[in-house]
């Protein structure tokens, strides 16, 4: 039996802890005696177990770990220690005052900034106005802001009030006065 390099680096560890056959043993002491780099792979295999075998090179003395552990104690500032108490505490204390404020200024409405989400309060509740499907705004007949390709319902505006819409706030601005706006902008047209 003839082994190669590559076959000897795979069964190296085996044969350092003598788990191979009587015939691959006797076909890797060949190797070894003709291959300069394998032999040099095996010093280096044996060496690494002998280093992790031997008890000395990892026990500590007895009483290491209590010394350690008290060095350890000794050398930790005690103002470190109530310093970061002191600071855990107070992230606690803002975390949960800011929980506080946080419920209780969820039951707030928020304020409305945009004129057109504001409610149309000035608007006759009889009066006919367009409204098209995946609209925001009702509208006058005829209002150019109207996209061109939109299916038109006509609806009195106070039906298009209940179903969400808000007033177009160029062709109704007459019915919307700078009251109804809780802003301190005033209405622009386009």
């Amino acid at each position: 039996m003839v082994v190669n390099c590559e076959e000897v680096w795979r069964e190296v560890s085996n044969y350092v802890d003598g788990e191979v056959g009587p015939d691959l043993r006797v076909a890797m002491d060949q190797h070894f005696s003709t291959c300069k780099r394998c032999t040099s792979v095996l010093a280096g295999m044996q060496n690494v177990v002998q280093l992790y075998g031997d008890e000395s090179m990892v026990s500590v003395p007895l009483g290491y770990s209590h010394r350690l552990h008290r060095r350890l104690e000794e050398d930790m500032h005690p103002s470190r220690r109530t310093f970061f108490g002191w600071m855990v505490a107070a992230a606690a204390t803002v975390l949960v005052a800011g929980g506080f404020e946080a419920a209780r200024s969820s039951g707030r409405l928020p304020h409305l900034r945009s004129p057109h989400a504001q409610l149309a309060s000035a608007v006759p509740p009889e009066m006919m106005v367009v409204i098209y499907p995946n609209g925001k705004t009702f509208h006058v007949a005829g209002c150019t802001y109207i996209p061109s390709q939109a299916h038109l319902q006509s609806v009195k505006a106070s039906e298009a009030e209940r179903e969400g819409y808000t007033p177009c706030v160029r062709c109704l601005k007459k019915y919307l006065t700078q009251s109804t706006f809780s802003s301190d902008t005033p209405l622009r047209t386009v």
